[in-house]
């Protein structure tokens, strides 16, 4: 059986040249690509069918994945490590998979997580913004009035951070934001387009990879809303953390109420917390990033180190907390440092010292209801 027509032309060569008769290494090729073939129609067939199971269960009880190879990348996450990268075979290439690179070296596996978590960050946004990120952390974030300023005031969180780092943007970038990108080592920039003349600026550098990619496109709309993690023996499987927040749903927790620009920034530094790796602090001003604690395995450590990473003043900033404090320590010590309000999920047994804490200092502090761990 054939099932590739790419095949016709060598396959009609070998019988023409063998007197009408194929190698056993030509029909082993074949039958691999055959089973393959029918294995990935009753996969989808499966898949369609399980697609259609009870409205109750989120998680469907069989799993078919059958993907097709992208790309073979430059390496894995070390050079010794070899990497591809996979697209589900019956669908149309979405999120990071479908952006276009249209100048620079080969991406790595490293590239394209930090890719990943830059896009969904951004698509957080409505509003011009920009993100960098490094290590599937973001070093930098903020909104603007334009793409430059948006980038500089990201800049400033972590200019040390941001080398090497990579850079999405959910606006085309104008040649005033790429005169500024130039000055960076940069190991990638993302958007979804690039204005007159920016090209030839930004292709100086030419090992910089100049990603194009559709804002629109939700990364989630490919992994049909899940989210797969492997461990020795098996995967994790469980829903894509898509919720964020309802302001309706908050709670003001303190006898203070958040100001109106407080809470612009709070939800601003609720949508960036999201996407830090647990445990996860950031302190956040004028909806720009100005100190990211990440990945810490106590609370108060990752707010002691954000306001470490800072370079600015947090006099007046909030914190956003992505689950909560189960003491007050952590936000006494954001408190020492200045910060103003508060957003967190709240649930601790401790709730109550928490916001005596929060009261004691005059903060304004915010509870969701909803935890945001990212492992």
């Amino acid at each position: 059986m054939v099932v590739d027509p790419s095949d016709y032309g060598s396959i009609a060569a070998e019988l023409s040249a063998s007197g009408c008769e194929t190698s056993a290494s030509t029909r082993a090729r074949l039958a691999l690509k055959a089973f393959t073939h029918t294995a990935a129609y009753d996969a989808a067939i499966s898949g369609y069918l399980t697609s259609l199971g009870s409205e109750d269960e989120v998680l469907p009880e069989t799993v078919d994945i059958n993907l097709v190879k992208q790309a073979t990348l430059r390496y894995g996450e070390n050079p010794q490590q070899q990497a591809s990268l996979y697209r589900p075979r019956f669908s149309e290439p979405g999120g990071v998979v479908s952006a276009e690179q249209l100048h620079g070296k080969h991406l790595s596996f490293n590239n394209y997580l930090d890719m990943d978590a830059s896009t969904r960050i951004i698509a957080e946004f409505d509003e011009i913004a920009c993100v960098i990120i490094k290590h599937n952390n973001p070093c930098g974030s903020a909104t603007g009035d334009t793409m430059k300023e948006a980038y500089l005031k990201a800049l400033s969180c972590d200019p040390v951070s941001a080398f090497g780092s990579i850079i999405s943007f959910n606006r085309p970038v104008d040649v005033e934001t790429a005169e500024e990108l130039s000055k960076l080592f940069v190991e990638a920039v993302v958007a979804p387009a690039y204005e007159e003349g920016v090209f030839e600026i930004l292709s100086k550098k030419k090992n910089i990879r100049i990603m194009k990619m559709d804002p629109s496109v939700k990364p989630d709309d490919f992994t049909a809303g899940l989210d797969i993690k492997t461990v020795s023996g098996g995967l994790l499987i469980q829903e894509a953390d898509n919720w964020l927040y309802k302001e309706e749903d908050w709670k003001v927790a303190t006898k203070r109420e958040p100001t109106e620009a407080e809470i612009k920034d709070l939800v601003f530094g609720w949508k960036i917390c999201k996407h830090v790796k647990s445990n996860a602090i950031v302190y956040a001003r004028d909806c720009t990033g100005i100190g990211i604690g990440a990945g810490q395995m106590s609370r108060v450590d990752s707010a002691v180190l954000a306001g470490t990473k800072s370079r600015l003043s947090l006099e007046g900033a909030i914190m956003a907390s992505d689950a909560f404090f189960p003491f007050r320590d952590g936000l006494d010590a954001a408190a020492d440092l200045g910060i103003r309000a508060v957003i967190q999920p709240g649930g601790s047994i401790r709730d109550d010292e928490v916001i005596e804490a929060a009261d004691e200092r005059g903060l304004a502090m915010v509870f969701t209801g909803m935890r945001h761990f990212r492992h």
